[in-house]
């Protein structure tokens, strides 16, 4: 594909669906756009129904790809893109909570060593 598309657009076909010039069309003026190449026929006398429903089915195939690789991307950016805020206010949460019970252990270590040391000094 030769547009980058931001992960915030939704891509319009000519932007997913590559597109080849005909050689008759390589010089005629630029102001046309080439046409999307499809996959000939192996047998000449095929009928334009079945060329049809073959060229309907890669055309259906390749903007399918083509677009799911677009959700993806788009998918994987904005996941990354709430996820950050999210994880950053679990972590602070977390660090709030772990001091939380950092002073209570600390608090109860220095009321046991008191304590201890106390009863220490009474019975000397």
């Amino acid at each position: 594909m030769n547009a980058q598309i931001k992960p915030t657009q939704v891509p319009v076909l000519t932007e997913v669906v590559e597109w080849t010039p005909r050689p008759s069309e390589s010089v005629q003026a630029n102001s046309r756009k080439p046409s999307l190449q499809l996959t000939p026929l192996a047998e000449p006398d095929v009928p334009v129904e079945a060329w049809l429903a073959v060229a309907e089915t890669q055309i259906t195939q390749q903007v399918l790809s083509d677009v799911q690789r677009q959700v993806d991307r788009m998918f994987e950016f904005r996941l990354k893109e709430s996820l950050g805020p999210a994880m950053s206010r679990l972590a602070d949460q977390f660090v709030e909570e772990m001091r939380g019970e950092l002073a209570a252990t600390l608090r109860d270590i220095v009321r046991r060593a008191v304590a201890q040391e106390l009863a220490r000094l009474r019975n000397r």
